[in-house]
């Protein structure tokens, strides 16, 4: 299903043509929800048109202006997939020209969060109104649970009661991105956390073990655009800068994760690159290229680095000086 309801005079192809990418195996839930986008786009317009033209498309890239390049780039190509798949019945429908890709400068660098952003992140999370409410523990859970496991946002949302299991201090990612489904263990404390939220949590409903572990204040699922936007009250709150297109971000605890946990490596003298192969499995990457991704050079992690190497150097001449 779509994220939301189709109902531009497009909504019939647009929902055949989520289905005929659903169908070849590919996990097409990112970008339904750009078409969605669209749809919800063309209904504003108020377009009697059974089809995507050259004016409709220039007006919809006009309206994506205040969104970041990458953002820009990525709902275009969508769309012109979509306009690709209707010419096959329509010689006459418009395919867009492709646009320039965003080049790896343009794209959104990561903001590592420092301990006290994170500390103050989770104290103002636990006094959102409304007081003595589940959202205000419900908040401080997601930041926690995004921050201690570095799964991804959309990943936490889907998560349902049945997929916390404290016995074993483990949480079960269902469908992941790729269609991936994992297992990740958490630390005893994160464990405890989520154990004081589902007791509060089950005294509202739905409880039944399919229905969803974070609830919103209706009882329903938690949903993208809310935790956003709250999460960047609590930016607000909590004085740390940012802007719409620049970050930080919400996923930007998920980079955190991985520089953090590459840190506490160096610190404790272990082997570094002998373990990337298990922060990619945890993170739930096809290789350990794409883990990289989510590394950065922070002063810290360059401190450590660098003492490694001085240490290394010197064991090195001492060494050297022995044979002699």
């Amino acid at each position: 299903m779509s994220a939301f309801k189709l109902e531009s005079p497009l909504a019939r192809e647009i929902q055949n043509f989520i289905n005929l990418r659903r169908l070849s195996g590919a996990d097409y839930q990112s970008q339904a929800q750009l078409l969605a986008y669209f749809d919800r786009f063309l209904v504003q317009q108020q377009t009697n048109k059974s089809r995507i033209t050259r004016e409709i498309m220039d007006r919809y890239l006009d309206s994506l202006s205040h969104l970041a390049p990458r953002s820009r780039y990525n709902r275009f190509c969508v769309v012109k997939q979509l306009c690709e798949y209707l010419s096959r019945n329509d010689p006459l429908g418009y395919i867009p020209e492709p646009i320039r890709a965003i080049s790896s400068k343009e794209a959104h660098q990561p903001y590592i969060y420092n301990n006290a952003e994170l500390q103050a992140l989770l104290a103002a999370a636990s006094k959102l109104a409304p007081e003595n409410s589940l959202r205000p523990l419900t908040y401080r859970t997601l930041l926690g649970v995004l921050y201690t496991t570095g799964i991804r946002i959309g990943e936490a949302l889907a998560l349902n009661l049945e997929h916390f299991h404290s016995q074993e201090q483990m949480l079960y990612i269902a469908e992941g991105k790729f269609r991936k489904s994992r297992w990740v263990p958490i630390s005893a404390s994160t464990c405890q956390a989520l154990e004081q939220y589902v007791r509060k949590r089950l005294q509202m409903t739905p409880h039944s073990a399919d229905s969803p572990l974070l609830l919103n204040q209706r009882s329903r699922r938690l949903h993208y655009c809310a935790v956003n936007q709250t999460f960047r009250h609590l930016l607000r709150q909590c004085g740390i800068h940012h802007s719409k297109h620049t970050g930080p971000r919400i996923h930007d605890l998920r980079h955190s994760f991985a520089v953090h946990r590459l840190l506490s490596w160096y610190l404790d003298g272990l082997d570094v690159n002998a373990r990337l192969a298990y922060l990619a499995t945890y993170m739930g990457h096809v290789d350990v290229h794409s883990t990289q991704v989510y590394l950065r050079a922070t002063p810290q992690l360059i401190e450590q680095v660098n003492r490694r190497f001085h240490n290394h150097y010197l064991n090195q001449v001492k060494a050297h000086g022995g044979k002699k």
